[in-house]
């Protein structure tokens, strides 16, 4: 397949909030204790719930020369505008010849864990908080471009019921994905192994609406030390979605609800042919004793079943791809992270995708599986011939995408709680 030809879906990348999104979007009592963003030091913080967040380097990197990543960029002013302001994110999608996106949180974390810490002691600011993010998200961000932006909500993590009647609602907006934990023990809610989030599964399957799990929403680190360096955070990130995958294959969450199907984001491909090999291994030997029912599936069937898997770089991976179930593989680009392949994305996948040799499986990978999965159909209002990296990249015209230094300065970030206050300090 020529790569001017590819039709490319991303199903994660990553939304950096712009400052004001929650200006009128709380209830008068509310609106002043509503998140907002604070200029303390020459940095940029998310202030919400006596708390200051700040934006630490790798999450928007974006068009930087690599030697400039670490904990910059900290403020808005460093980031490259299509970071926070969906009319340049457009630009830069077209300049990549991507057609689709659907963007995580960033402020909020992964699954709306900042929110889910304030519902502990108020918790009517943090349902309106979810829901005024998620207005904003659906109606504002991916309003303004329907047919290039994949909606995705914050779920309320701290009540199923209410997680359920926020999917219900949104899902009646037109969202049919939601952010959820890779380990919701791991944030001191019952594990995927629990019958407490029935409600919520029940709301996801009626809707159609995908439960996706993203590396790092479990708020662990991942670092196996305190001395080790970022490399290994980096090289293992992926992998760390393995065990939630053993979760879910084991777990009564498909047979009690056999619509469900879950996206394991940013976890790679890679591991998938051992971990199938190693889950019908562990069926068949230990069954006797462990009795654990799948309701006549092996794991594997079980996981080509339900599990949506999403790759950025996997040579291995796609050519392993008879391995998997090719209608449940799908394509990430991660902008604007550390890892992401932009502007350079189409060339960067031909790599792999080359490899395939079917060039309807390429179609599935690069966006019909998303497009299926998701609920998004782009070509109901824009054609398909102009929805080509060919044609998006033409459409981009001369838009800047330059590699742009801001000069390399060395911040430290302490922050320490203090019964009801929070102390930031930045040198």
């Amino acid at each position: 397949m020529d790569l001017q030809e590819l039709i490319l879906v991303s199903v994660d990348d990553h939304i950096v909030e712009p400052p004001g999104m929650f200006e009128g979007r709380l209830s008068s009592r509310l609106q002043e204790k509503a998140p907002k963003v604070v200029h303390v030091d020459d940095m940029d913080f998310w202030e919400f719930d006596d708390r200051r967040a700040p934006y630490i380097g790798l999450n928007a990197v974006v068009g930087r020369p690599p030697d400039e990543w670490g904990l910059e960029p900290t403020s808005y002013a460093e980031l490259r505008p299509g970071c926070f302001d969906v009319h340049e994110r457009v630009k830069d999608m077209n300049a990549n010849g991507v057609l689709g996106s659907l963007n995580y949180p960033s402020f909020p974390r992964f699954c709306g864990q900042v929110f889910a810490e304030a519902a502990a002691h108020d918790a009517d600011l943090a349902r309106a908080a979810v829901e005024a993010y998620n207005d904003w998200h659906i109606d504002e961000w991916v309003g303004s471009y329907p047919d290039r932006f994949i909606a995705c909500a914050l779920p309320m993590m701290w009540d199923p019921g209410l997680a359920a009647a926020e999917v219900r609602r949104v899902a009646a907006k037109g969202c049919h994905a939601v952010t959820f934990s890779m380990n919701p023990y791991a944030l001191g809610f019952p594990s995927l192994h629990s019958d407490s989030w029935d409600p919520f599964w029940t709301a996801c399957e009626e809707t159609e609406t995908i439960v996706c799990m993203h590396i790092g929403s479990d708020s662990r680190a991942g670092q196996t030390s305190p001395d080790a360096p970022m490399n290994v955070r980096i090289t293992c990130s992926g992998i760390n979605i393995y065990p939630t995958a053993a979760d879910l294959v084991w777990s009564p969450v498909f047979r009690k609800f056999p619509g469900i199907k879950v996206a394991l984001a940013e976890g790679g491909v890679g591991w998938i042919p051992y971990f199938l090999e190693r889950a019908d291994y562990t069926f068949k030997h230990h069954i006797a004793w462990t009795e654990i029912d799948l309701g006549g599936k092996l794991p594997s069937e079980v996981f080509n079943d339900h599990i949506i898997v999403c790759f950025i770089d996997d040579v291995f991976g796609l050519q392993n791809i008879d391995h998997l179930n090719a209608d449940m593989v799908t394509w990430e680009c991660d902008y604007p992270h550390s890892d992401t392949t932009w502007p350079n994305s189409p060339e960067e996948t031909n790599r792999y995708l080359s490899l395939i040799g079917d060039d309807r499986v390429v179609d599935k990978v690069t966006h019909l599986n998303a497009m299926r999965l998701f609920h998004f159909d782009p070509f109901a209002t824009r054609p398909r011939e102009r929805s080509t990296v060919r044609s998006l990249r033409e459409e981009a015209g001369d838009h800047d995408i330059s590699i742009v230094s801001k000069g390399k300065k060395q911040h430290t970030v302490e922050m320490r709680y203090m019964g009801s206050q929070v102390v930031t300090t930045a040198s």
